[in-house]
């Protein structure tokens, strides 16, 4: 009984010593590292990871994985432990999705924007077909999420897509793609086939970034990709190539509620 008494008090000792010292002085110093390269981008938890050396890296709902010896590279996806064929990430990504606070309808975010203000000229084009539908996206290229999205998005008929690129997650690849020959191939390279072969790490010329940033705050664009469509509505997260169809299709039919209002008013006027 005395053992045992004193083995539960080691462990409660250990526990409360844990608890105390928080994050470990590796981590601490990670983290550190990556709010001073990356300002712009929240970093909410670091952990070690199950691979020796690398660190899980939670920005949010997205994840990456880091080596505190070179925090420039962030590994985006999964983690799988290929020995029992197990998805270790895949049930943490869905937690972390299951985490976000529900939007509330009577929240600014719900309402729809007037699309006629949206700068076009800080964002990337590409036509897909005859371009006459339009859809306007904010993403981050080292968003996970975005990445997943844009094969969806290729695959439309007919839109023009405008993307305001945001520096959420680091402003090193976006710059880079902006600063590039011709942005809006360099992006479709990155986000489709993962090339970024054409770019330059050390890019340095003027961009829309800070720009799109401001913009994305005043729209209430807290997380990417977020998409607007023609009607000024909006979907946050990654949303099915089917629905973003649908959502287009539904938005041209109808039009921009905001300048339907304001042709009304011009018709009313004596």
């Amino acid at each position: 009984m005395k053992n045992e008494r004193l083995l539960a008090g080691a462990i409660l000792a250990l526990s409360v010593q844990s608890v105390v010292a928080g994050p470990s002085t590796d981590e601490a110093r990670l983290l550190a590292a990556l709010k001073r390269a990356y300002p712009a981008t929240t970093f909410t938890s670091i952990a070690a990871s199950e691979v020796p050396g690398i660190y899980e890296v939670w920005m949010g709902p997205n994840v990456a994985f880091v080596s505190p010896k070179n925090p420039r590279y962030f590994i985006m996806g999964r983690l799988f432990d290929a020995k029992t064929a197990t998805d270790i990430t895949g049930p943490k990504l869905a937690r972390a999705q299951a985490a976000r606070p529900a939007v509330d309808t009577a929240d600014s975010t719900d309402r729809p924007i007037d699309i006629a203000k949206l700068p076009l000229q800080d964002a990337l084009k590409v036509v897909h077909g005859s371009g006459a539908r339009t859809l306007y996206a904010f993403s981050d290229p080292s968003c996970s999420f975005c990445r997943r999205l844009e094969p969806e998005l290729a695959k439309l008929q007919d839109v023009t897509v405008y993307t305001f690129l945001l520096p959420f997650q680091g402003r090193q690849l976006p710059q880079a793609i902006l600063c590039s020959t011709d942005p809006a191939k360099s992006w479709q390279a990155v986000m489709l086939n993962a090339d970024t072969s054409g770019l330059n790490s050390q890019a340095d010329c003027p961009t829309a970034l800070d720009r799109n940033l401001q913009l994305a705050r005043q729209l209430g664009v807290n997380g990417t990709p977020t998409m607007f469509y023609a009607d000024g509505t909006r979907t946050t997260g990654y949303v099915p190539g089917t629905e973003v169809e649908r959502r287009i299709a539904a938005a041209a039919a109808v039009g921009s509620p905001v300048a339907t209002s304001k042709a009304i008013t011009q018709e009313k006027a004596p």
